[in-house]
This record gives C-alpha cells, structure tokens and sequence, in this order.
C-alpha cells in the first residue's frame, strides 16, 4: 500500500537559513529527538546519511537522490530502515512566506502493508513534526 505522509512547518528563521542547513543533507541528530547519530559520506547528490536510532532500535541510511537549489527542494532514498516498508521517497521543501520566513514541507512517500501504514505513518508524523521543532530550535539559536 502506497502512503504519502506530509508535514508543513512555519519557522521563525529566514528561508536562506533552513535551506542552507536542510541542503547539508545532515544534523538530524541535532534536530530529531529519536536520532542518536548522524554521518554524512560525500557531497551533493549520491550522499548517503546513515543515523541510529536512539535506544539502539536501528540504523538508518539515506540516499541523496536530488538537490535543486533554485527550487530549495532535495529529495531522498531510505534503503536501509528498521521500519516495515518495501519503499521508501523523501522530499524537503523551503518556501518563502509572506514575511520572508521559512515554511517547510516534509514528504515521505513509503510502501508497506496495508497494516503497517497506519503505525508507520504516525511514527514519522511525530518524528517529522519533532525534528522541524528541533531544526527550528537550533537556527533559532545560531542567530
């Protein structure tokens, strides 16, 4: 069953800020409660993010399939995951608001069985919503 989860988020920081941290392809760990740690190998795309998940409840790894700077959207794989999906497609998007403020939007598109979606997508709506607070938080501080 094909689920698409999308999460919108309007920061307090300037887009440029959150798209030059979010085009890092890193810092989950700093952002996501439920990320212990967060590498990145290579630059642009073909980078792979590989991350733990807290409590030791599995790896992750992330592929960087696309990075459009004019558009400030990047686009990612997820081959490697402890959740129960055969597939798995993010997108990170940054607009401007009226006020020149950040708005992201995070979408995950992932397949799985029709009762494994329900769970899935509640554990990444959570996970999501707390790591764009956490993103926030952080650019918040870096001024």
């Amino acid at each position: 069953m094909l689920t698409k989860v999308t999460i919108t988020k309007k920061m307090s920081v300037p887009v440029e800020s959150a798209w030059g941290a979010l085009r890092t392809f890193g810092h989950l760990d700093v952002w996501f409660p439920s990320m212990e740690t967060c590498t990145v190998e290579g630059e642009g795309v073909g980078a792979h993010r590989r991350m733990s998940l807290v409590g030791g409840l599995g790896l992750i790894t992330d592929r960087l399939m696309a990075l459009d700077d004019d558009l400030w959207r990047l686009t990612y794989e997820r081959p490697e995951s402890p959740f129960p999906v055969s597939a798995y497609t993010g997108t990170v998007e940054v607009f401007r608001s009226f006020d020149s403020l950040a708005v992201v939007v995070w979408t995950v598109d992932f397949e799985s069985s029709p009762e494994e979606s329900g769970p899935v997508a509640d554990i990444l709506r959570a996970a999501i919503a707390d790591g764009l607070d956490g993103m926030e938080a952080d650019l918040s501080e870096c001024g």
